[in-house]
């Protein structure tokens, strides 16, 4: 894969916000084109104030101390601590075979029921024959390689906790399943047909997803589902997709209420067209992301779910039909959504973008939807944020 990771907006005009103002808005002849050039981080310029990235990519040696990056998760997720404790496992081998993975797969390493920090020994592309069905306390760390999963079934997390997934791209992700695949050593099982997610999360938490590429999938890039809750879901780069992330099963389901989900700093890139995500019940905290335009909508949801969107950029197409942000889906109208708690605080709207709020607008209503806090969404656009999987070189800065 090429290096499709980065973007730098760079803002030719910036308007000047008065005390009260909780957003800005400016014409698209303000805003110059992302640059896709992946950022160099130099001795002098590596703490960006990206609390995740300044954990650990200052570090010549991140390879020597790749399990630091346990601790420097954030949000709703920050309490994933994967395969900290468990052994390092290396895939050598790109092949799957998913009732019987033969050591060295990537298959092998996920099914294990130990805790393990999953890295890989070359450039791989993984083309799954089903779905790979995690075990619990598991890292796949795809630093310093550049690891493909794509043309496939991919990801799957179920009734488990305690995953990381970092620095993979995820792409063309297929259905499959009516198949028998391995869960744990013990325990084969049939499988019924899988949606073709890149990542599908059920009934699991403390689950924290960063610098990943995810594009092209049949259904969801990242969908969360069935009590899912203590997520974590940033520095990815999103893009060419239709519905980007479900979080929550169906209106009817109200074990989702209990749905706790950060999404910050991820990039929302070309061709997306809705669902950054789309949110039942359940509390999500979307901070510091940059959205570079949406089809339809970014941020929608039904079922009363709490929304706080702190410090993001939000840039709207020139299409005069999609500006808005937000969309609700409710039977009965603006009567009922009235009063669903959405706020949009000191976000940064440009190009004709704008937020619908509705519910109550203090802090105290948004205590279950607040896991950090936002900076500034005008440092957006004068720093050079980074989203995606990373060009990681061994004994470099990454």
């Amino acid at each position: 894969m090429s290096s499709l990771y980065v973007f730098a907006l760079v803002m030719l005009h910036i308007v000047t916000q008065t005390s009260t103002a909780r957003s800005l808005t400016m014409r698209t002849s303000e805003v110059a084109e992302w640059n896709t050039t992946r950022r160099q981080l130099g001795t002098g310029s590596c703490r960006t104030g990206n609390p995740i990235d300044d954990c650990w990519r200052c570090d010549p040696d991140w390879e020597l101390n790749r399990k630091v990056l346990a601790d420097c998760a954030i949000g709703f997720g920050r309490n994933a601590v994967g395969g900290r404790d468990g052994k390092i496992y290396v895939v050598t081998k790109s092949s799957d075979d998913p009732v019987n993975p033969p050591p060295g797969t990537l298959r092998y390493g996920v099914v294990q029921e130990e805790p393990l920090w999953i890295v890989f020994d070359h450039d791989m592309v993984i083309n799954l024959e089903q779905e790979l069905v995690m075990n619990s306390y598991k890292t796949i760390d795809g630093r310093g390689h550049n690891v493909q999963i794509s043309d496939g079934p991919c990801i799957t997390i179920q009734n488990v906790s305690n995953i990381i997934i970092h620095n993979i791209y995820i792409h063309d992700c297929i259905p499959a399943g009516n198949a028998l695949v391995r869960n744990s050593p013990q325990v084969v099982g049939m499988r019924g047909t899988s949606d073709g997610d890149g990542i599908s999360i059920f009934a699991s938490r403390d689950i924290w997803i960063d610098h990943c590429t995810l594009a092209s999938c049949r259904d969801g890039l990242i969908d969360a589902v069935i009590g899912s809750t203590a997520m974590t879901i940033s520095n990815n780069y999103m893009l060419h997709h239709n519905e980007v992330m479900l979080m929550g099963h169906s209106d009817d389901y109200v074990d989702d209420k209990k749905m706790q989900v950060t999404i910050a700093f991820n990039f929302f890139g070309e061709g997306l067209v809705q669902r950054m995500p789309r949110c039942r019940h359940g509390y999500f905290h979307i901070v510091n992301n940059v959205y570079s335009g949406w089809e339809m909508y970014a941020i929608g949801g039904s079922a009363n779910p709490t929304i706080n969107s702190q410090g993001n950029v939000f840039i709207a197409s020139n299409n005069d039909r999609t500006k808005e942000v937000t969309k609700r889906e409710s039977t009965a109208g603006n009567s009922e959504w009235k009063n669903w708690n959405w706020r949009s605080d000191r976000d940064l709207m440009l190009n004709g973008a704008f937020f619908t709020p509705s519910g109550k607008d203090s802090a105290s209503s948004y205590l279950k939807a607040s896991s950090m806090v936002a900076r500034p969404a005008s440092l957006l656009t004068v720093k050079d944020p980074s989203a995606g999987a990373l060009n990681c070189q061994i004994g470099e800065q990454c």
